[in-house]
């Protein structure tokens, strides 16, 4: 009985370094998303810490309502990417060993 309990203590902690290396793998990889026609680009890491913002000449001159409404849609764009990019990873280490969301 408790064999198979420090068996599977010793898989989670085994998980758990896996998911910190992933962690700081995802730090330094880096997501280009574009939004409103290529007008606006973000580049976000696999952590979903914003990097990067450029906002074209064009699109700024544009209503003050039109530029947070393409703001928000690329943002939220970018983190979708994010999300992805982090989801994918953490399955290869989890090995279904952890729920899904609890990462």
């Amino acid at each position: 009985m408790f064999g198979k309990i420090g068996d599977m203590l010793g898989k989670l902690q085994e998980v758990k370094k896996k998911v910190e290396e992933i962690k700081a793998k995802l730090e330094t990889e880096k997501i280009d998303v574009t939004g409103a026609s290529g007008d606006i680009k973000i580049t976000i890491n696999g952590n979903r810490k914003i990097q990067k913002l450029e906002i074209a000449t064009a699109l700024q001159s544009a209503s003050k309502e039109e530029l947070q409404e393409q703001l928000l849609i690329t943002i939220n764009k970018a983190i979708e990417a994010a999300d992805k990019q982090t989801a994918d990873e953490m399955k290869s280490v989890a090995g279904g060993l952890i729920p899904p969301g609890l990462l």
